[in-house]
């Protein structure tokens, strides 16, 4: 894909990719920003998301990659060594953080090829600079080479450090010499032009046993090199040229050894500058909540609740898409009204993608496949080339007709402005409806009538406008898709004061001319509206009425449990008694003479029979009790699922199923039991689900096998990175609870990072949860905010 240079610039790419600059590290994440173009195809672009998602992966489980933030670009450093063969210590240094990094950068990636495969598009322009860095090891932190960096540069410098020795005593018995220290301006030894001299009054220089090499700045002393510290000074200085010259010679060598790997080096710092970009787009996600958008095939987009990124806060999230329905969407609406806006919000969204980056909408929104993106956006008025605004509209245009195709994405703004109304009118209908026949994807603001008829009646053709607040005389900057846009000149100028009778005489000259189309869109925008206000009732009625539903249902269900608990217990104390009745009747007839014991024993089976009736009846009761729990239908059982056992308000896992048994753990219990007993369970379950497992297993009805064994592996980690709300929290309640009773001390909830909703609403949950001592986010090599670390009460 391709961006043409007057898209380029009126998109304003270079500022919106200087804000995401600001979020680098150092200055190769910027370096590499104002390297990148669009991907090449829906390939190359795919390649790039996948990149930038397993990278965003990786932070969010093990960390930080490795990183120096005292990195900086090599590129001008290595130009300029082509020209002079060397480099500085400091120089050198630079290159060799750049080396250790991007090694340190490489064994990080290559250990986690396993997890993330991708990451081979990285290690792959990553070398091994091992010889390299070794090399450079004898230039300290400082810039400076060491002792060691060569045999002759260490006798050289050892030697200067025996001659300063010998000149610093030397010169300390001049300084402390009655004769001599009279005649100094200070009792100090200094280094002028590469000799040791002392400051010397300037009445005493005729007589100071020395040669003057220099004058102070105050003009009243001189300095001076004593005559005994001459000798010494011509070593030094000597000894000082060999260093220099030694210094060079190895700088040069160090020098040549670096650019013989100079493709590497810089190959290097194209993929630290990717990683440290990315860094900065990561940063857009998680403060900004700009999102990756979907990728299609197709050749159409859809951006919900867009933002321009150079108004930030100022920006109003629209929705904007084309290319589905209609290949050409027509925005119109007052000036000042956000329409321009509109059209670079959508083409700077398309252009972000393209580059790989995350785009500032939301995360359901959808990028297809473009070729190029071409603009015809603002005054381009030329008084060198002699052009007019029209000119200049037309002209870039016709280069815009000559290279669109079916991929392209055109902004058109202003069509058929700059000239007269109704020439313009129908030239900006023939270009539209010549783009529409090349199948061009083109969003264009007009504020032409015939064109806004073009809009509503011509088939692939979609009509939008921007809102605008008649009483406050503002733009709302909200887009409308489907109605065209007034231009509330009239009304506008009325507002503000303009004279009746202009006002008059505007309105009755319009209505001779487009009245009806202004009566039509009026007419639009009003039914419209009463649409939204009715629209906005019935919601609040469907709402109202559902949580009334809602209430009656729980009610509802909370009676019938009542009432079946209770009837429940009373059959329980009714067979109790019926069962301690029968006991102490064979006890009693044990007791009695034989002639009595048959009378008994005949009234005994006659009571056993009632019995049996009463026992029959509990039992039915029972089982109506479990067919209005169950669920009305088994197949929604799913192996793995959580599940409700009827009768009950205990929560399990369905671990198999056989025929129409099926086994169930809850907590710590294995139960065997019907398949008949079991349904779904639903997400207010799931929540209100608080018991221990011991406290549930005694509600649990009498048929129901039970076997107790200990709890299975429980992982010390839980990932719900990219999950909603409700589908994250009853896992994290449902694992912590596990990993507790499994004799964990500290687990981890991997939830990313994300916008922070889920990781809130997992620090609540353990904020809640009683058997959690403590929480706190991840550390530096523990995955920093995208996780939680959770500690148990011991």
């Amino acid at each position: 894909m391709k961006i043409d240079a007057s898209a380029y610039k009126s998109l304003e790419l270079s500022k919106i990719l200087g804000i995401i600059k600001r979020d680098c590290r150092c200055d190769l994440g910027a370096s590499y920003a104002d390297l990148l173009n669009p991907a090449s195809d829906m390939d190359e672009l795919t390649e790039r998301h996948s990149l930038f998602k397993a990278v965003e992966e990786y932070r969010d489980t093990k960390g930080e990659l490795p990183w120096n933030n005292r990195l900086s670009s090599v590129i001008h450093i290595m130009g300029e060594a082509k020209e002079s063969g060397m480099m500085s210590g400091d120089e050198l240094l630079t290159v060799r953080r750049l080396m250790s990094a991007s090694m340190k950068m490489k064994a990080a990636l290559n250990d986690a090829r396993g997890a993330w495969p991708i990451f081979s598009l990285l290690t792959r322009d990553l070398a091994d600079f091992s010889k390299e860095t070794d090399a450079l090891s004898v230039i300290d932190d400082d810039g400076r080479l060491r002792d060691e960096a060569s045999e002759r540069l260490r006798r050289v410098r050892e030697t200067i450090r025996r001659l300063r020795e010998k000149i610093r005593r030397a010169g300390q018995n001049i300084l402390s010499s009655p004769g001599l220290s009279s005649m100094l301006q200070e009792r100090v030894l200094t280094l002028r032009g590469g000799r040791h001299a002392v400051l010397v009054r300037q009445e005493h220089i005729s007589n100071f046993p020395g040669l003057t090499i220099d004058r102070s700045g105050s003009g009243n002393s001189v300095y001076m090199e004593p005559n005994q510290l001459a000798p010494l000074n011509n070593e030094h200085v000597t000894a000082t040229e060999d260093e220099r010259a030694e210094e060079r010679r190895v700088l040069y060598k160090l020098t040549e050894r670096v650019m013989s790997r100079e493709g590497a080096v810089l190959d290097a710092e194209l993929v630290m500058g990717r990683i440290d970009f990315f860094y900065a787009l990561s940063e857009k996600i998680r403060r900004d909540r700009w999102h990756l958008p979907l990728l299609s095939t197709g050749g159409h987009f859809a951006f919900y609740r867009a933002r321009h990124p150079l108004l930030k806060d100022a920006a109003v999230p629209i929705d904007i898409s084309c290319g589905e329905g209609a290949r050409i969407l027509i925005i119109t609406g007052p000036n000042t009204g956000g329409k321009t806006v509109a059209i670079k919000t959508a083409a700077v969204c398309a252009a972000l993608g393209w580059m790989g980056c995350p785009i500032p909408a939301e995360e359901n929104s959808v990028l297809g496949k473009m070729d190029d993106i071409y603009s015809d956006i603002g005054d381009e008025q030329s008084i060198e080339q002699n052009l007019s605004t029209f000119s200049a509209h037309i002209s870039q245009i016709t280069k815009i007709l000559g290279a669109a195709g079916a991929g392209s994405l055109i902004l058109l703004d202003e069509l058929g402005a700059g000239t007269d109304p109704d020439e313009g009118a129908a030239l900006g209908i023939a270009i539209l409806d010549f783009l529409r026949v090349r199948g061009s994807l083109v969003l264009a603001t007009t504020h032409h009538n015939p064109i806004k008829r073009y809009a509503i009646s011509e088939p692939g053709v979609e009509s939008a406008s921007v809102e605008f607040d008649v009483n406050t005389l503002s733009p709302t900057y909200r887009l409308t898709v489907g109605i065209p846009g007034r231009s509330n000149a009239i009304l506008i100028a009325e507002k503000l004061g303009a004279p009746a009778e202009i006002i008059q005489r505007a309105k009755e000259a319009l209505h001779h001319r487009e009245v009806s189309m202004e009566d039509i869109i009026s007419e639009l925008h009003e039914k419209r509206a009463s649409i939204e206000r009715e629209n906005e009732r019935l919601e609040k009625t469907r709402t109202e009425t559902e949580k009334l539903r809602r209430s009656y249902e729980a009610q509802k269900r909370e009676l019938t449990e009542k009432r079946d608990k209770l009837i429940a217990e009373a059959d329980k104390k009714a067979m109790g008694i019926v069962e301690n009745a029968e006991l102490s009747a064979k006890s009693l007839i044990k007791t009695i003479d034989a002639e009595a014991r048959g009378v008994a024993q005949r009234k005994l089976e006659r009571t056993r029979k009632h019995f049996a009736q009463i026992k029959e009846q509990t039992e039915k009761r029972d089982e109506e009790r479990t067919d209005r729990a169950r669920a009305p239908d088994s197949a929604a059982l799913a192996v793995g699922g959580e599940v409700v056992i009827a009768g009950t308000s205990s929560i399990g896992i369905l671990e198999s199923v056989s025929g129409d048994k099926a086994t169930v753990l809850s907590g710590a219990a294995r139960m065997e039991l019907p398949l008949k007993m079991l349904r779904a369970a639903t997400g207010t379950e799931k929540r209100q689900e608080k018991r221990s497992w011991k406290e549930r297993a005694f509600e649990l009805p009498s048929q129901i096998k039970i076997t107790a064994s200990p709890p299975r592996g429980v992982p010390s980690s839980i990932m719900v990175r990219g999950m909603t709300v409700d589908e994250a929290l009853p896992m994290v309640e449902r694992y912590l609870d596990n990993a507790y009773r499994h004799g964990y001390g500290e687990v981890t909830v991997i939830h990313g990072r994300g916008e922070g909703i889920l990781r809130r609403e997992v620090h609540s949950l353990c904020k809640r949860t009683p058997y959690i001592s403590d929480y706190r986010l991840g550390e530096e090599g523990e995955g920093g905010y995208g996780v939680t670390i959770v500690r148990f009460e011991k």
